[in-house]
């Protein structure tokens, strides 16, 4: 079993062709199908169905895959610490953030980081808090970013604290609210809202706001990205609540803060037992020092 007749299914499993695999393995069609063949031959089981029109896993096949994924990313591992042992970051960087991170200029710590180290390929995944969270335990995931509620923690995974914010509410700039100054819960309440689904952590730390306050609200509209909560707040489909420093990046939307607002912690967190040496040097960029 080599690692390029991994790689050869791998492509196969995530484009459901041959054609597109060979294509993406820069190699031609006939050769990426013999190698899958022997590897077939040799494992005892045929690890795709093909028909003319489709390309599918077989069950063998999908056994198999979890267990090649691993060993090809063992294999990158390997050979990114022994480049780092001779002063080189080499490999990849999976990169996972919350769509209104604000604590950390993303795109321009990714500048600094291509720059000091081109030969790492990096990733980048928008997700919820709590499935980053996993992802980073689980290995899938190098460094991500999280905004929780003040009650919470990350867990089973290192972390740095990195900046707290209070939300504020965002509304219509025609709204009658749109003017004042400062609101309360309490005149919140009344409003249609737009959130993120019920029991992500950036819906969690509001419900909880208002349930401490003895407040039921509506949240007519559940989105799964911070700028559709915009298109909807701005024709005055509902209101929201979003972090004060993300916010301003909002468009044709009115924003005004709010007395007794919930507060949230955005985070840095990172795998301890299983981390990169680009994962390292790019907590390094951030000015994490990971073994402190």
């Amino acid at each position: 079993m080599e690692l390029q007749q991994l790689r050869y299914v791998l492509a196969v499993a995530e484009t459901n062709s041959f054609t597109r695999a060979a294509e993406r393995c820069l190699v031609v069609q006939s050769a990426l199908s013999h190698q899958i063949a022997r590897l077939e031959r040799e494992l005892g089981a045929r690890l795709f169905d093909r028909t003319s029109r489709r390309v599918r896993l077989t069950p063998a096949g999908a056994a198999f895959l979890p267990a090649a994924r691993q060993c090809l990313e063992a294999a990158e591992r390997a050979a990114a610490e022994v480049a780092a042992a001779v002063g080189e970051v080499r490999g990849r960087l999976a990169v996972g953030l919350i769509p209104t991170v604000a604590a950390v200029d993303v795109p321009d710590a990714l500048r600094e980081f291509r720059e000091r180290y081109p030969h790492v390929r990096i990733g980048l995944r928008v997700g919820a808090s709590d499935d980053l969270i996993t992802r980073v335990e689980q290995g899938g995931v190098d460094v991500a970013f999280l905004g929780l509620p003040t009650t919470a923690h990350p867990r089973g995974v290192a972390s740095r604290e990195l900046a707290r914010d209070r939300l504020v509410a965002v509304v219509a700039p025609d709204h009658p609210l749109a003017a004042e100054p400062v609101v309360e819960l309490r005149r919140l309440a009344a409003e249609t809202f737009v959130d993120m689904p019920a029991g992500t952590a950036a819906r969690l730390q509001t419900d909880q706001a208002f349930a401490a306050a003895g407040l039921d609200r509506d949240v007519a509209f559940e989105v799964t990205t911070a700028d559709y909560i915009a298109r909807l707040v701005a024709p005055g489909l509902a209101v929201a609540m979003m972090p004060s420093a993300y916010a301003p990046q909002l468009s044709g939307v009115a924003t005004l803060e709010v007395s007794d607002a919930p507060a949230r912690v955005e985070y840095v967190i990172w795998n301890r037992a299983a981390r990169t040496p680009a994962a390292s040097a790019f907590l390094r960029i951030l000015g994490v020092e990971p073994d402190a």
